[in-house]
């Protein structure tokens, strides 16, 4: 006795997977955001750390550049917020991706389980 695949459940499959790999690849972005987040936090509590008349160097490109702190300083902030809006757009994408993985199992479950009553 060969049993075979619905069209209909083969189809509900490919999706679950694609889901699957989006939910995987927004769990990715979401751990580089992140850490970049971090490593940008710590550069703003090290400039707090810093004297007024301290010298600080940035990068541009492969070059370091002589920047006064007041700058690197609201350019590391603008950063931060803009990577912390990220953080949270990704979260959202992951609730809802997480919600779309969980239909599409009881969909292929009750596909399943309806096909073999």
């Amino acid at each position: 006795m060969t049993t075979e695949i619905p069209p209909q459940v083969q189809h509900q499959l490919a999706q679950l997977q694609q889901v699957q790999q989006q939910a995987q690849a927004l769990a990715t972005q979401k751990a580089q955001v992140t850490s970049a987040l971090n490593e940008t936090e710590m550069a703003l509590d090290e400039l707090d750390k810093l004297d007024d008349d301290a010298v600080i160097y940035r990068n541009v490109g492969q070059l370091l550049i002589r920047s006064d702190r007041d700058t690197v300083k609201e350019d590391l902030a603008e950063k931060k917020e803009t990577m912390k809006l990220r953080v949270s757009t990704l979260e959202r994408q992951e609730e809802r991706i997480g919600k779309r993985f969980q239909q599409l199992q009881e969909q292929l479950r009750n596909a399943i389980g309806g096909g073999m009553a």
